[in-house]
């Protein structure tokens, strides 16, 4: 009697690519759907553009890389990373400005690096930090959440405005947009105000702006299925929490007027859907559980320091991309030992080459 064997691995994994991205844009939905509430019909179609666009370039260099479309496809990575730059930019963005930030993230930081698995690179952050560069303008377009009951932009309306990037005839952009949380506490400091007074503002809710925070505790829900669903680990989430509000903390305690409190910080711009959708990433991240936390605390550390002195008040794109440069060195130096290995990689004592004698 003939029995059938196999190859290995004998052990078949718990989560394939695929299903990893689809829990991952389940777990994204409720942070969209709290951004829609808040700033309009935009979000979707920036959603929509994004992914279709993502979708069409990465089947183009797939097929151009002669490598089965279907199958590249069907792992769902093109989708989330077109998914989180479209969070990331203003509801209003021009259709152009989407897909030349698509452009680059998955022509260029994706697939010329050899496509999934060899980017060491967030490819949704490069595309955003690119196009944050190249056009502040249309980067800084953000609606004011309390103006949209009484100015809305219906879906046609906001189609016309991401389709020809400009508005409607009657409306005007200083009426539906205003500067983000973070924007205007760095811009009140600058001109000689505290913060006590800046955040008095009714516009200014527990934590952040009215909407601001509503978002983050929605992408917070989703972060946390991600955990419970074991898709992410814990180390990076934390970390990156821990690394922006610990320092936000000791310098609010030291100047209270100076300095925004670790709440404002962690619940203004992009902190939560950065610290469990995006720096979790599992190619461009460190993969070793200490590694993890380093990476996680850089990541909100730089967040607190570029936010604070830099010239970008939101930072999480920057950060997660510097940090991106460190995880292979963090992996390297936090390798943990292997049983019956010295801590150096070597074989273990004794097993080395035996003379003839021995």
């Amino acid at each position: 009697m003939r029995f059938r064997t196999e190859s290995s691995p004998h052990i078949i994994p718990r989560h394939s690519v695929g299903g990893v991205m689809r829990q991952v844009l389940l777990a994204l939905v409720p942070g969209t759907l709290a951004m829609t509430w808040f700033f309009g019909w935009g979000v979707l179609v920036n959603v929509v553009l994004a992914v279709l666009f993502a979708v069409a370039l990465e089947a183009t260099m797939v097929a151009l890389r002669r490598r089965p479309v279907m199958a590249t496809l069907s792992d769902n990575s093109a989708i989330v990373a077109a998914w989180l730059f479209a969070l990331a930019v203003p509801p209003l963005t021009p259709v152009w400005v989407t897909l030349i930030g698509i452009a680059f993230a998955i022509i260029v930081a994706k697939h010329l690096y050899g496509g999934l698995g060899y980017n060491p690179f967030n490819p949704a952050m490069v595309g955003y930090v690119v196009v944050l560069i190249s056009f502040p303008r249309e980067m800084a377009l953000w609606p004011a959440p309390e103006t949209l009951p009484q100015m809305p932009l219906g879906l046609w309306q906001t189609l016309q405005t991401v389709l020809t990037g400009s508005l409607p005839a009657g409306m005007d952009w200083d009426a539906i947009t205003r500067a983000t949380p973070l924007d205007a506490v760095r811009e009140g400091l600058v001109s000689g105000r505290t913060v006590s007074e800046l955040t008095r503002s009714p516009v200014f809710g527990t934590f952040s702006e009215t909407g601001w925070e509503w978002v983050g505790n929605f992408f917070l829900l989703g972060g946390l299925y991600l955990l419970f669903r074991r898709i992410i680990g814990w180390q990076i989430p934390l970390a990156v929490i821990l690394g922006v509000a610990v320092p936000a903390g000791f310098f609010w305690m030291l100047d209270p007027d100076q300095f925004a409190s670790p709440a404002f910080h962690v619940f203004s711009g992009a902190v939560i859907l950065g610290a469990f959708f995006i720096a979790t990433d599992p190619v461009s991240a460190s993969t070793t559980p200490l590694g993890r936390l380093f990476y996680g605390a850089g990541i909100g550390l730089l967040i607190f320091v570029i936010r604070t002195w830099g010239g970008y008040p939101d930072a999480v794109a920057f950060a997660v991309l510097l940090m991106n440069m460190v995880a292979p060195t963090l992996d390297h130096l936090t390798r943990p030992r292997v049983y019956g290995h010295p801590r150096g990689g070597g074989p273990p004592p004794g097993d080395g080459p035996r003379t003839p004698n021995a």
